[in-house]
């Protein structure tokens, strides 16, 4: 029994300290903010494929240090190479543990990660009240077509066409 709690608290030491030096990129231009929000003093300019080191997560952003700062930078804005798996991992035994952890082989090929942020509660729904400033503030952020077209064209996006999967010809 008493090894089994050694063992056990040895893992949880081990993936405390891999996540303590999880590494990230910012996949584009993004700021580094003061809190985890979006109308939050921005602290500093982050250029694309800045590294950054994690300290810390929380809904839809993650607390990290970079060039000598510490901020807030919207999740989505980072990229996790450390914690990406490929499609041909066979995720059994000591290879996912290895995997959760941060370590094992690498492979190159195309890779898919996914962030999920908690949504609200049946009690937060129930508990919810109307904020005129909130809704103001949120319309606030409203883009027009050339706003969006400009946006897109900074950003180096593509147009995409996607078939609609629930007409038989696909969208034309």
């Amino acid at each position: 029994m008493r090894h089994r709690a050694l063992a056990i608290l040895l893992l949880a030491a081990l993936a405390w300290v891999a996540r303590a030096d999880e590494q990230a990129f910012t996949n584009r231009v993004t700021q580094l903010k003061e809190r985890g929000a979006p109308d939050s003093a921005t602290l500093a300019s982050l250029p694309e494929n800045t590294s950054v080191k994690v300290l810390a997560r929380g809904g839809g952003w993650t607390h990290v240090e970079a060039g000598g700062k510490s901020g807030w930078v919207n999740v989505f804005h980072l990229r996790f190479p450390g914690t990406v798996e490929s499609s041909s991992s066979s995720g059994t035994g000591l290879a996912s543990l290895g995997s959760a952890l941060g370590f094992g082989a690498r492979n190159d090929q195309a890779r898919l990660a996914t962030t999920g942020i908690r949504g609200l509660s049946t009690e937060d729904v129930k508990n919810a009240s109307p904020d005129p400033q909130a809704l103001a503030r949120m319309q606030s952020y409203r883009a027009d077509k050339p706003a969006a077209e400009r946006f897109a064209h900074e950003a180096k996006l593509a147009e995409a066409h996607v078939d609609d999967p629930t007409s038989k010809g696909g969208a034309k």
